[in-house]
C-alpha cells in the first residue's frame, strides 16, 4: 500500500506527516523571515550611516543618493541569499535555478541594467549636479537625487518628476545653471511714428537702474525686426545664472511703464481693412 492510500484511509497519519513537516521547516521559514526583516533594517541603517559619513567628508551631494542606493542594493541583496540558504535551501539548486531562468531574468533586467549603467556614466561625464535646472525629456526642473537607477527632478510648480538614468544618458541635456552667467533677450515693439532712439534711450535708462544686470558683456538695443504693426527693438543684456528670472520680470514691467510715461507706443498688431462697394449697373 503507497504512502497516499495510506493517508486516505488514516487521517491521523495525514495530521502527524503534516505536523513533522512544520516541525522541520516552520522555524527554518520563520528564522528566513527574521533574517529578512532584520536584514532590511540594517540595509536601511548602512544606508543612514554612508550619508552622514559622506556629508561629513563634505562629498559632492550628486554622489551621495547614488553611493547610498548602491550600498543598500548590494546588503538587501546578500539578506536575501541568506534567507534562501536560512530556509533550507540548497546553494547548488538556488545556482541551478538562476542558470535555467538566466535568459528570462536577463531580458526582464535588461531596461534595470541599462538605467544603472547610465546612473554610472552621468556620474562620471557629470552633465549635471544636485541643485543645476535642467530641461530634458519634455520636462524642466531642478535636480533633486542622483539614484542607482533614476534622476528626481522637482518642477517649478513642486511636482516630483521620475526619470530613468537610461534615458537621461541618451537624450540632449539643457543645463541652465552650469555657467555662471546667462544672457536674456526681449523684443519690444514701438510703433512706426516713434522714435527709436528715443526708445533706446529709455529702455537703456531701465537697464541701468536694475542692478542684477551686469556691466559687463555691455548690453545690445538694436532694431531686430520691422514688423506688421510695429518695429521690435531687440534688447539682450546679460546676468547671473541665479538672477535670469529676476531681471526677467523686472525688465517687461519697468520697460513698459517707462515707454509709457515717455509717451512711446507699445503697439497691438492692427489690419487695415478696406471695402469697396461696387457699383450699380
Amino acid at each position: 500500500m503507497n504512502l497516499l492510500a495510506e493517508i486516505n484511509t488514516d487521517p491521523q497519519m495525514f495530521v502527524e506527516l503534516l505536523w513533522n513537516q512544520a516541525a522541520i521547516w516552520g522555524p527554518k521559514l520563520l528564522l528566513a523571515a527574521l533574517t529578512l526583516l532584520i536584514g532590511w533594517r540594517v540595509a536601511r541603517i548602512l544606508g543612514r550611516l554612508l550619508e552622514k559619513a559622506l556629508d561629513r567628508r563634505h562629498i559632492d551631494p550628486t554622489l551621495k543618493p547614488f553611493l547610498t542606493s548602491v550600498l543598500t542594493m548590494l546588503v538587501k541583496a546578500g539578506v536575501v541569499v541568506t534567507a534562501i540558504s536560512t530556509a533550507g535551501i540548497q546553494a547548488t539548486s538556488f545556482a541551478a535555478l538562476f542558470a535555467s531562468a538566466g535568459l528570462a531574468i536577463g531580458l526582464a533586467l535588461s531596461g534595470t541594467l541599462q538605467n544603472f549603467a547610465g546612473g554610472v556614466i552621468l556620474l562620471i561625464v557629470r552633465p549635471f549636479k544636485v541643485g543645476d535646472v535642467i530641461e530634458v525629456q519634455g520636462f524642466i526642473g531642478t535636480v533633486n537625487k542622483i539614484e542607482i537607477f533614476q534622476t528626481i527632478l522637482i518642477t517649478g510648480d513642486n511636482k516630483m518628476i521620475h526619470i530613468p538614468n537610461g534615458k537621461l544618458q541618451n537624450d540632449s541635456i539643457i543645463n541652465s545653471s552650469a555657467l555662471p552667467d546667462r544672457r536674456v533677450d526681449f523684443s519690444f515693439g514701438i510703433g512706426y511714428n516713434d522714435d527709436i532712439d528715443k526708445a533706446r534711450e529709455v529702455i537703456a535708462g531701465v537697464i541701468k537702474g536694475i542692478p542684477e544686470i551686469s556691466e559687463i558683456p555691455e548690453y545690445t538695443i538694436v532694431v531686430g525686426q520691422l514688423a506688421d504693426s510695429s518695429v521690435n527693438l531687440t534688447v539682450r543684456v546679460w546676468a547671473k545664472t541665479p538672477d535670469y528670472w529676476s531681471v526677467h520680470f523686472a525688465m517687461n514691467e519697468q520697460v513698459k511703464k517707462a515707454l509709457d510715461a515717455a509717451g512711446i507706443s507699445i503697439p497691438f498688431p492692427q489690419r487695415d481693412i478696406h471695402v469697396f462697394q461696387e457699383g450699380q449697373g
